[in-house]
């Protein structure tokens, strides 16, 4: 893994390029790969860094070095991971293969970087990986053994994934990359699939929170983005239309800045798309935080149901840190995990597979960004700059949190730290040191939120309230 010099000189390198840079972006790169098992996705970091939960997983600055601290050895590692780059969605494709079709049966000109959309043929997919998504979890489970290979030698991980497909496929292939890092002969298979569906108990899939799911709880995220939407899309808007001589629509303005990303993750080495030309870099910018504003408010801190949806997961992540039966009444599958062949306590290792919006939940349930300043919905607040909030930091595609136990010399007691896509996340609320490590027995009892279920209480307050009206 990078030092801590090695990546102060990666982050002024990126300041550097981003102050020689022209506003008006440069043409696409033609590297035969962007995306390193290191480093992440690196061409044009200064745009491709701000694309939400569609940027592709890219090494975050750290101001911690992500190596243990000197006399200490890693005697634990779990890994929650997102998957990998993907198609859009079935409705989302179907959106923007019409907002295409507009374009080029309604614009009058197509000038300058907009040319290519003349002749653009729309060939997405949906809903399943990419080449290169595939690619990005081959990678990353080979920075996973890389960077735990002494503790992974005698101790393979155990291995869980949610059910739907790409979730799965995210999951061998990320076996795929461990092995081939470990100069295996064949990957290993994943231990447990966990099935989705409403209804069905599964803390790497939000599915049963009624309140959750179909309430008032389930617009903030929306409303956030809509307020937000009114600030920094009308003057995009206006000049696209201007230079296109069409009608776009607000929500079709938004479509052709998504399709920047999608395409781009069409390609095979996830070449910069032409896509991405036709906006400036502070126009990223703001797309970024539209996207952040939908995750903190529809599923982290801003959402008053929102962290309960990771309390499972968390309950389940302390039985494994303390080798003791999960203690949980929420989300959790009570016979999974109350059978040692489906949920062990005595491994060293461990790998989940899921969502961005369940990982989203989850790291609010921890606690990790409770020091964030709520995100404002009229304007750009820097919140990457304290304490590393925002939907590309946290839930890029192929976006990994790990959680260490470290044994060190001069301590009684075992530490916790956790590392957020190669950053090491302030665990303030346990009393962290300047090495980010709070002691085993202080992350435990700072957990009390999901210890004490959350709100899961209010998940079923209205369904209960209309039973017995």
């Amino acid at each position: 893994m990078a030092s801590t010099g090695r990546r102060f000189r990666l982050v002024a390198a990126l300041l550097f390029s981003t102050l020689i840079l022209p506003r008006s972006l440069a043409a696409p790169t033609t590297n035969k790969s962007c995306d390193t098992i290191d480093e992440g996705y690196r061409c044009s970091p200064e745009i491709t860094h701000f694309w939400g939960q569609y940027a592709l997983w890219f090494s975050v600055p750290s101001e911690v070095d992500v190596d243990a601290p000197e006399g200490c050895s890693v005697s634990f590692a779990s890994v929650l991971s997102r998957h990998g780059g993907r198609d859009p969605t079935m409705g989302k494709t179907i959106a923007y293969g019409a907002t295409i079709a507009l374009i080029q049966n309604s614009s009058t000109a197509f000038p300058d970087e907009f040319a290519f959309l003349k002749d653009y043929k729309y060939t997405l997919g949906a809903d399943q990986l990419t080449d290169a998504g595939r690619q990005e979890m081959v990678n990353s489970g080979a920075h996973f053994y890389q960077r735990y290979k002494k503790l992974l030698k005698e101790n393979a991980p155990f291995v869980r994934s949610s059910g739907q497909d790409r979730v799965v496929e995210s999951a061998n292939k990320w076996l795929q990359g461990y092995a081939q890092a470990a100069k295996q002969s064949s990957p290993a298979s994943i231990d447990v699939t966990i099935p989705e569906g409403a209804g069905i108990n599964n803390t790497l899939s939000h599915e049963i929170c009624t309140a959750f799911e179909s309430g008032p709880a389930d617009k903030i995220g929306d409303a956030a983005q809509d307020i937000w939407i009114a600030q920094f899309v009308p003057p995009i808007q206006a000049r696209v239309n201007s230079k296109l001589g069409t009608n776009l629509s607000t929500a079709e303005t938004i479509y052709l800045m998504d399709m920047c990303p999608f395409d781009t993750l069409s390609s095979p080495t996830a070449r910069v798309s032409d896509f991405c030309r036709l906006f400036t870099e502070a126009e990223w910018h703001q797309y970024d935080y539209y996207q952040s504003l939908g995750k903190y408010y529809g599923y982290g801190n801003g959402n008053p149901l929102g962290p309960t949806q990771g309390v499972g997961y968390v309950n389940e992540l302390l039985a494994r840190l303390t080798q003791t039966p999960v203690q949980d009444h929420t989300n959790t599958n009570q016979t999974l995990d109350a059978d040692p062949a489906t949920f062990p306590l005595d491994r060293k290792a461990y790998a989940d597979f899921s969502h961005d919006n369940d990982m989203s939940a989850i790291f609010a349930a921890l606690g990790l960004y409770n020091s964030t300043t709520p995100l404002s919905n009229t304007s750009i607040e820097d919140t990457t700059a304290t304490n590393g909030f925002s939907a590309a930091w946290t839930v890029p595609f192929a976006a990994r949190m790990y959680v260490e136990k470290l044994s060190c010399e001069d301590a009684q007691e075992e530490y916790v730290r956790v590392i957020m896509n190669d950053r090491v996340v302030p665990l303030e609320f346990c009393g962290s040191d300047e090495a980010g490590r709070c002691s085993l027995s202080a992350f435990v009892e700072s957990q009390s939120f999901a210890r004490g279920g959350g709100n899961w209480d209010q998940c079923f307050a209205d369904s209960v309230a209309s039973s017995r009206s």
